[in-house]
């Protein structure tokens, strides 16, 4: 018993009970923060962004890749800072000046390795960001070979036109109008420009400006794009989740650009070839022109000049 005692209390026995002790106490750490991730709500696992309800689909056929490149890009710019917080505190606190001592400390010129971290890793980042941003832009600007839908927007001061190119007819926008007896600065919702998507469809969006450059910004869909004049941008989607999603023009473009909102309703297909049909009965047929379009006063447009009125 004695002979045993003292193998257990010796010195070299001592780094094996302290490695078990290491062991049993980070078992109890690796199962609170699993339990702590696994307690993560839709809202925390998708970096907070809108778009995402618990148990349902993703509004869009993009939102979790896009999501996914936001929420891992701050969790490694976030381990990133935390070490270089942490290194710097670290230099400050264990290389500060003591009490007594004067002048400077002993002054290196270069530290190979570090120099070499301080190289390699930032490359790494820089090449990693690029790739995966890349590979999702790539993924996300794809067109549709064959589209169900195919809508063009208008964006106008300070308004949206919405032609159903597809289905040869149209609606005409005006900006968002005060709400006289609601609250303060509140907008008639049934008056804003409406755009009807047919959910699970593979839709083409095709963005046109028709006096200065706006950006067609539906929030959910965690994705706007340009709308730049004489130039038409696209965008390809497929909704996901029936139900309505502000929008807005996310490019100043005026004294009203706040009033540029808009609404799109994501609908069952059978709902929305019955809003098809209640705008051909409103006589709501063809296509909205460019009749307005500012661009055609703009030289090389075959706008006269002053040496043609000569």
């Amino acid at each position: 018993m004695h002979f045993l005692c003292s193998a257990l209390t010796s010195p070299e026995r001592s780094p094996v009970l302290r490695n078990r002790r290491l062991r049993w106490a980070a078992i109890p750490v690796a199962a609170t923060l699993a339990l702590v991730l696994a307690g993560c709500s839709q809202a925390e696992l998708n970096g907070y962004l809108p778009g995402f309800v618990e148990g349902e689909a993703p509004v869009t056929n993009n939102t979790e890749r896009v999501s996914g490149l936001w929420t891992t890009s701050w969790i490694v710019l976030l381990i990133v800072g935390l070490i270089t917080w942490g290194l710097t505190i670290w230099a400050v606190v264990v290389y500060r000046r003591r009490k007594g001592q004067t002048g400077l400390p002993v002054q290196l010129r270069y530290n190979m390795p570090i120099e070499i971290f301080y190289t390699i890793v930032p490359l790494i980042l820089v090449l990693g960001f690029f790739a995966f941003t890349a590979r999702d832009q790539n993924a996300i600007e794809a067109r549709f070979d064959e589209p169900d839908v195919k809508i063009e927007v208008i964006g106008k001061q300070w308004a949206w036109d919405f032609n159903y190119v597809t289905d040869d007819v149209f609606t005409q926008g005006i900006q968002g109008q005060p709400d006289l007896e609601g609250e303060k600065g509140a907008l008639v919702e049934s008056e804003l420009p409406t755009l009807v998507l047919p959910v699970g469809k593979k839709i083409e969006i095709a963005l046109e400006a028709r006096d200065v450059i706006h950006s067609f910004w539906v929030i959910d869909f965690l994705y706007k794009k340009d709308m730049i004049p004489g130039k038409t941008n696209y965008m390809s989607v497929i909704p996901e989740r029936i139900g309505t999603y502000a929008g807005k023009c996310a490019e100043l473009c005026g004294e009203y650009h706040s009033l540029m909102l808009f609404n799109v309703d994501v609908v069952s297909e059978a709902d929305y070839e019955a809003y098809v049909d209640s705008l051909r009965a409103a006589g709501n047929d063809g296509q909205v022109s460019n009749e307005y379009d500012r661009n055609s006063n703009l030289p090389g447009t075959g706008a006269p000049t002053a040496e043609e009125g000569n």
